[in-house]
């Protein structure tokens, strides 16, 4: 589904990444490990065409996404990929259901579309009874499974997490690292996940150890 290739990246006189090559497939969890300074955020950023490589190509659905921009970029991105960070960026001004929508209405969905949506995601995870609670009503673990639903509320090919737990206890991180296999197994959900968690890099399908800018 997604394949990277020969992916260099410099910032200054820094070389971050010295040619990667990368791919996953589709239902499949990946998760990306290796000392702080290895690259692996910067992958990830590239895969998710957040960033730009120096050279090389990514490659998404047979397309090379590397090569899009502007509102074409924009609109693949939107539809395509979903985005799960350590800190989950809720809009605070918002409650649960308004921040899973955003970017169904930035799909340009409708409203009663992206509410639907959204309320099967909110059943799914548990959290129905949470969906006019605003982020600072929610507990850590319940705010991170409402980014995990904003990241799937377009039905992405891929989803792409930068340490998704780390900013969580034991159990919110195993509830969540749970939530993701389910999401594999009865969606097919495929995953790319940054992380220092051992735990999680033991029950993902492949674990990729980058050091120096260079996967080993």
């Amino acid at each position: 589904m997604l394949q990277a290739k020969g992916i260099k990246k410099t910032y200054g006189n820094l070389q971050i990444l010295k040619g990667v090559d990368f791919e996953v497939s589709e239902g499949e969890i990946v998760s990306i490990i290796g000392a702080s300074g290895a690259g692996k955020s910067t992958l990830l950023h590239i895969l998710g065409t957040l960033d730009q490589p120096d050279t090389g190509s990514v490659t998404l659905k047979g397309r090379e996404v590397n090569k899009l921009s502007g509102e074409i970029l924009s609109v693949f991105r939107n539809q395509n990929i979903g985005f799960i960070f350590q800190f989950h960026h809720l809009l605070p001004e918002f409650n649960a259901l308004e921040n899973i929508c955003i970017p169904a209405f930035i799909a340009k969905k409708s409203k009663k579309e992206a509410e639907k949506r959204a309320f099967e995601l909110l059943d799914l995870f548990g959290l129905k009874d949470r969906a006019y609670h605003k982020p600072n009503e929610l507990s850590g673990g319940e705010q991170q499974r409402i980014s995990v639903a904003r990241a799937l509320v377009n039905h992405p090919s891929i989803v792409l997490a930068d340490e998704p737990s780390g900013n969580l206890d034991s159990e919110n991180a195993n509830a969540l690292h749970q939530l993701f296999i389910s999401l594999r197994d009865n969606f097919k959900q495929t995953f790319v996940i940054v992380t220092h968690n051992n735990e999680l890099a033991k029950i993902s399908d492949r674990v990729v150890t980058m050091k120096d800018g260079l996967i080993i």
